[in-house]
């Protein structure tokens, strides 16, 4: 598994980190929590590029429909297509294994606009409403 330390959050409870080619962007083991069942993963197609904050899919649960946003702005590279026949990997692994997209930036990152993984905790007990 990788390590909590290896990523950064957004407020929105996406998460990225690097990876030898490009970034890696999914959501938060929070996220997950307030989901509930995962039951669909609507992801782009390759090739597609967006700016950061911008939607890049959906993630549906027994709950609610919740859009997902793009931490740092980038190209597709790749979408983690298993999430298709098995949207609830995101649930069950979603540091790793459930995985949403993969980007090659279009600009360079600024991760002062993330949170580190202490930072997004304290954010989720304090703005997230967690007690």
């Amino acid at each position: 598994m990788k390590s909590k330390n290896e990523l950064w959050f957004t407020r929105e409870h996406e998460w990225v980190r690097a990876a030898e080619d490009g970034y890696v962007i999914g959501i938060s083991e929070y996220a997950v929590e307030q989901l509930g069942d995962i039951v669909y993963v609507g992801l782009p197609e390759v090739g597609e590029v967006f700016a950061v904050r911008e939607v890049f899919g959906t993630v549906e649960s027994t709950k609610t429909v919740s859009d997902l946003y793009m931490p740092i702005s980038g190209e597709v590279t790749a979408t983690n297509d298993d999430l298709t026949e098995k949207p609830e990997t995101v649930q069950d692994d979603p540091l790793t294994a459930g995985w949403l997209i993969k980007i090659a930036p279009t600009e360079t990152v600024d991760f002062s606009k993330l949170m580190d993984s202490g930072a997004y905790q304290k954010y989720v007990q304090e703005e997230g409403g967690v007690d």
